[in-house]
């Protein structure tokens, strides 16, 4: 029985598996985006998102730095941690959680494994631009309340205008020709 054990153990002894997510999560902070096996993604994300989170609570200096120590102690590279301060942590200051995306890819040929990709939300150009796009793009979408009956009466008046100038412009008419 497995009763208390929360983590993936992902068949590896501790020390392998410590490593493992460290060179995933250095790796998913300088290329924003890798594809793995679906178990290790989904480790990856429990591993991943405090350390981003840690990256946004900076009051002072010397809690920005002892986060910085604690961020290295996961990651162990200099370029990786510096990345995740300056670059990611802007982008996901806004954010309350939930900076990574699991997409299922579908099965590897060679040993039928789940993979999956993994990616920092914020950094998807396609996604974040389709909503931005959509968000301008739609108007402001109203109830039948809030003013459906002003734009019907608005309506049948263009509608009664165009009626009234049509006899008049059409010819062959008797009322046209006396």
């Amino acid at each position: 029985m497995r009763h208390g054990n929360k983590n993936n153990n992902l068949s590896r002894t501790a020390s392998h598996r410590k490593a493992l997510l460290m060179n995933l999560g250095c790796q998913l902070i300088t290329n924003k985006r890798i594809t793995t096996t679906l178990a290790k993604a989904k480790a990856l994300r429990t591993y991943i998102e405090p350390l981003i989170t840690k990256t946004k609570a900076n009051e002072t200096k010397e809690s920005i730095m002892h986060n910085h120590r604690i961020v290295f102690s996961y990651l162990n590279d200099k370029e990786a941690v510096k990345e995740l301060f300056t670059v990611v942590a802007p982008k996901v200051a806004s954010r309350p959680g939930g900076y990574t995306r699991i997409i299922k890819l579908g099965q590897r040929t060679g040993d039928a494994a789940e993979v999956a990709m993994i990616e920092l939300v914020d950094f998807n150009e396609i996604y974040g631009k389709g909503v931005a796009k959509a968000a301008e793009a739609e108007p402001v979408k109203k109830t039948r309340r809030s003013g459906g009956a002003k734009k019907k009466t608005a309506d049948t008046s263009t509608v009664e205008e165009a009626v009234e100038v049509k006899p008049e412009e059409t010819p062959g008419t008797e009322e046209t020709k006396a």
